[in-house]
């Protein structure tokens, strides 16, 4: 957070495979979802609703994101979250298998895991946290978002060195 002043990096976006390997998104953005979820989204919803001014919003965000929000290994349960356009293929297709690979790699080191995927309700502390949290970074959300859990199947997750196509 604090090198890449917020941006996601390489490591933050995996591939997206199918059940048969094959590559349904070259990369797509996940938010690594704390147990708190909740009490986060509140935060985060005040600190968008604090100012109108999107550039200290986004240095609020990564001031607060990088100083506490990843910090503690043991506020995470593992859940990640993905926000979609509500009418975009790549959503549909998750949701309609209901299971992908999200393929990490960051420098020479790559993770295979696979997942459930499912589309969370508004009201959801899952969606309300990956809600506000886009809403700190970018200040023109469209209203039609749609939000997708990646639920991980751990025992059936890999390591891989980047570039191999399987471990």
């Amino acid at each position: 957070m604090r090198h890449a002043g917020g941006q996601p990096t390489e490591g933050m976006c995996p591939q997206v495979l199918d059940s048969e390997g094959q590559v349904i998104a070259d990369s797509i953005k996940v938010l690594l979802c704390r147990s708190d979820a909740r009490a986060m989204a509140k935060l985060f919803e005040f600190q968008v609703k604090r100012t109108e001014d999107p550039l200290e919003r986004y240095e609020k965000a990564v001031t607060a994101l990088s100083a506490e929000y990843y910090q503690h290994p043991a506020s995470f349960d593992g859940v990640m979250t993905g926000l979609f356009r509500e009418d975009t293929a790549l959503l549909t297709r998750l949701l309609d298998s209901s299971e992908c690979v999200l393929v990490f790699n960051q420098f020479t080191h790559g993770y295979r895991v696979p997942c459930q995927v499912s589309r969370l309700a508004p009201h959801d502390p899952l969606f309300q946290l990956t809600y506000w949290h886009n809403a700190m970074f970018n200040p023109h959300l469209p209203p039609d978002v749609a939000v997708a859990a990646f639920v991980p199947e751990w025992s059936h997750a890999s390591r891989q060195r980047s570039g191999d196509s399987e471990s």
